[in-house]
């Protein structure tokens, strides 16, 4: 097999995990990135013109609809995006012999107990974005031999909109913040999962690739909501940002109700793909400066 391939599909390029990925695959081929005023994913007939047109070999897919609370409201959007997409761009990457990466979320599993999930257990999504997610799972692994899912969660970035780059705006600005203290996970920064991932395809590239299937996609170790905003605090004020924030409280996911329902638990298991790759992820603390420095310079 070629060491390059012909042309890479990156749906969603100008997203924080988007972004990264055309970064890190732009020597494995091509990268095709289309805007939303060049390609309307929304738009299945849009799509399948496209496919025709470039015919990409690889085609990686972090686009989705992200916004959980609005998911609720917007279900045939959520599920355009979510389900139909990945469906059909698993039935191209088959029948044109492509290789498909696609990106799904902690939100599929129900968030109960306090053990991390594996790949193999039973998924139980409480709102319509986790609905809509699995179903995209279901859609990649029932349409598309050469696959792998990468379930990610917490993710942010430098760049974009995001947990992090919410809390130094709301620091510069507020006195006191209260932050959920009872949903636990990983945050997991988007340069890592793009990094990760490029290890993967190459691995593919060498005939070497690992099974198709399901991958946890997180950083190591695990926090909530209250102990990431206080991880960017303090690597904020490390470095001297200007911060009006005096005080940072702690609340439940009860006294701060959202239209979707959020897992409790979304600590995820990560050896498969440890094991698979032969690597060990990085901690969330070591990329959470990481990422914050690149945010700063």
């Amino acid at each position: 097999m070629s060491k390059t391939f012909k042309s890479i599909l990156v749906t969603g390029g100008s997203g924080q995990v988007g972004y990264e990925l055309c970064r890190a695959l732009s020597a494995f081929g091509s990268i095709l990135a289309p805007s939303r005023d060049e390609l309307d994913l929304s738009d299945a007939n849009a799509v399948d013109v496209y496919l025709a047109k470039h015919q990409p070999d690889l085609i990686v897919n972090p686009a989705a609809w992200t916004a959980v609370d609005a998911a609720e409201t917007h279900q045939n959007e959520a599920t355009r995006l979510n389900t139909a997409l990945p469906a059909q761009l698993a039935k191209y990457a088959d029948k044109h012999n492509a290789y498909l990466v696609h990106y799904s979320t902690d939100y599929v599993y129900a968030g109960t107990g306090d053990k991390p999930w594996l790949e193999s257990d039973t998924p139980a999504p409480l709102s319509v974005y986790g609905q809509t997610k699995l179903a995209g799972d279901q859609a990649v692994v029932h349409h598309c031999k050469n696959h792998l899912i990468f379930r990610t969660s917490w993710v942010y970035a430098d760049r974009g909109n995001n947990f992090l780059k919410t809390m130094l705006k709301l620091g510069e600005q507020r006195d006191s913040l209260n932050i959920v203290n009872d949903q636990f996970g990983a945050p997991t920064n988007a340069r890592m999962i793009a990094q990760v991932t490029a290890l993967a395809i190459y691995r593919k590239l060498l005939n070497q690739p690992i099974e198709s299937g399901v991958y946890h996609l997180v950083n190591n170790g695990v926090t909530n909501w209250y102990g990431f905003a206080e991880a960017i605090f303090k690597q904020a004020r490390l470095n001297n940002l200007p911060l009006k924030l005096d005080k940072l409280g702690g609340i439940s996911t009860a006294e701060f109700p959202t239209p979707a329902a959020r897992p409790a638990n979304s600590r995820l298991n990560v050896s498969k793909l440890e094991n698979a790759l032969g690597i060990k992820l990085p901690n969330w603390q070591q990329q959470l400066e990481y990422t914050l420095n690149s945010y700063l310079k």
